[in-house]
């Protein structure tokens, strides 16, 4: 079992504090497992852990059943508590209950959830201020490697990094099987279950056509048309609805795009890329006649993993920066080639760059294993970045 200290460290400030914990993520991204090394960690014997997902518990899937339960457990213990629920989604009314416990004992509550809806509306509510949220992605490369010395990044590329897969030893087929078992789980419970949508056929030839597109600049006006021009009419504001269920359900991360000389963000023309690229091979495939697509999407989910609020930049217009990353305020901007092979692509890459007036760090991302850095902008081997945080 690898320790995912990448998020340790973010959540070990909290521990003990009276604040609610929250994981949230692509449904199997680890927050599961994570919740149990965080509830190993702290090593309590005041321990109280409820998985939602499994039967033996449904009885509690109800905040009042949930609430007296744990009264029950805990008595008239003063000393503190540890509660974790895992999957907290499937308790209806759930905040209610957090919040009493929370009030009533000394307890230290953590929680996870497959929505990001999660931290909206009743629970922004009942525990206004009062939470800390965590965004739990699939593995990274770096964990992906760590999991065997025999694995390689055409490996990664193919079958991504949903933590499961080395269970099954990454075998081909059974790796596709269980990367389409798990997007359908993702798109019947956490999608139209949750979202009550009908027309699931029309929900899946969006995903496909995102899936299709992903890092290309498109609206849900431009999917409407599209389904148009296939003789289907279908609403732009249904086309909003789904791609927002979509994205709640952590199965697509939308970026904005902004002008970075008027730091400006842009309302329309934005950017998708998919949780995990594994589950674009299995469901829709072509990630190695995609793989500039692929590379950058790896880009995108590393710099959110690592913290960054990441947008897609704009300069002089018609200029477009892959990645303009920020933390602490302080941008760096990132541009993704597959090879730079010939000097076109290289005055392109490095050309946009040159066009931002600011001194803040700038860098081209490629598979190229040769140091192409040219004019302050560093040039970074693709494999490097994703194994060192060289930013």
């Amino acid at each position: 079992m690898i320790k995912r200290e990448i998020y340790m460290e973010r959540i070990r400030p909290f521990f003990g504090k009276d604040i609610v914990k929250v994981l949230t993520g692509i449904r199997r991204a680890g927050k599961s497992v994570l919740l149990e090394q965080i509830r190993d960690e702290i090593n309590s014997a005041n321990t109280i852990f409820l998985n939602f997902e499994d039967l033996s518990n449904q009885h509690l899937c109800e905040y009042n059943a949930l609430h007296d339960f744990v009264c029950k457990e805990i008595g008239g213990e003063k000393a503190k508590y540890y509660l974790f629920f895992d999957e907290i989604q499937e308790v209806d009314g759930w905040e209610k209950a957090v919040n009493s416990l929370r009030v009533k004992f000394n307890a230290d509550i953590y929680v996870t959830g497959s929505n990001s809806r999660l931290l909206s509306g009743e629970f922004a509510t009942y525990i206004a201020g009062r939470y800390v949220s965590f965004v739990i992605y699939p593995f990274s490369f770096d964990e992906f490697m760590s999991l065997n010395a025999n694995l390689t990044f055409n490996d990664y590329l193919k079958n991504g990094g949903m933590p499961f897969l080395s269970s099954i030893n990454f075998e081909p087929e059974v790796c596709k099987n269980y990367l389409q078992d798990v997007y359908s789980s993702v798109v019947l419970k956490d999608i139209v279950k949750r979202n009550k949508i009908r027309d699931v056929d029309l929900l899946e030839r969006i995903i496909t056509y995102i899936l299709a597109n992903i890092g290309q600049t498109f609206s849900a006006t431009n999917i409407a048309k599209y389904f148009k021009s296939e003789q289907r009419k279908v609403s732009t504001d249904t086309v909003l609805n789904y791609v927002k269920a979509c994205e709640n359900a952590y199965l697509f991360y939308r970026l904005k795009r902004q002008n970075i000389r008027g730091k400006k963000i842009l309302a329309v023309q934005e950017k998708y890329y998919v949780a995990d690229h594994g589950i674009r091979e299995a469901v829709y495939g072509k990630n190695s006649e995609d793989i500039e697509r692929v590379l950058e999407n790896m880009i995108c989910l590393e710099l959110l993993r690592r913290g960054y609020k990441v947008t897609v930049g704009i300069v002089d217009d018609t200029k477009e920066i892959d990645f303009v990353a920020e933390k602490n305020n302080e941008p760096i901007y990132i541009q993704v080639c597959y090879i730079l092979s010939d000097e076109k692509t290289r005055d392109r890459e490095f050309g946009n760059l040159n066009k931002i007036a600011d001194n803040y760090p700038k860098f081209v991302i490629s598979m190229d294993e040769l140091d192409m850095s040219q004019n302050g902008i560093k040039h970074l081997n693709m494999v490097d970045f994703l194994i060192k945080d060289e930013l």
